[in-house]
């Protein structure tokens, strides 16, 4: 039951922060295009971790400075959108599994061999011809 209850949890504060993320006015966070891609929280709901991913990211060390310094507003603000006894400590890690997906992907794209029109498949042979034999 408590599982359910943080997954519960662990999404609400997916949803909020992805919305709040938005509307930080620091351009160390406003690098490129950033979504939340997963929460974990502790069971006792003092520390969520949460992962996110950005696309056109210029500078990471900068963007961690400034989710840094922007973690006590959005603290604040998710303990306005939520109603939980105590408003977790955000701890933020940078994911990047969507960019290795795409690293990923194009490398099995190069892969496959280009159709050749010197070697032609094998036709299918005819059935007049098998029942001869």
């Amino acid at each position: 039951m408590a599982n359910n209850r943080i997954a519960r949890t662990n999404d609400d504060i997916q949803r909020v922060l992805s919305e709040l993320l938005r509307n930080v006015k620091d351009p160390r966070v406003q690098q490129g295009m950033i979504s939340v891609t997963r929460v974990e929280t502790t069971g006792d709901l003092r520390y969520a971790k949460v992962w996110i991913s950005v696309y056109g990211l210029q500078n990471e060390k900068e963007l961690r400075r400034g989710l840094k310094s922007a973690s006590p507003w959005l603290r604040r603000e998710l303990a306005g959108a939520m109603t939980l006894r105590y408003t977790p400590e955000l701890i933020f890690e940078l994911d990047h599994s969507i960019e290795y997906g795409a690293h990923i992907s194009s490398m099995l794209k190069n892969l496959v061999p280009p159709e050749s029109e010197s070697s032609p498949e094998p036709a299918d042979p005819d059935p007049a011809e098998i029942e001869e034999q």
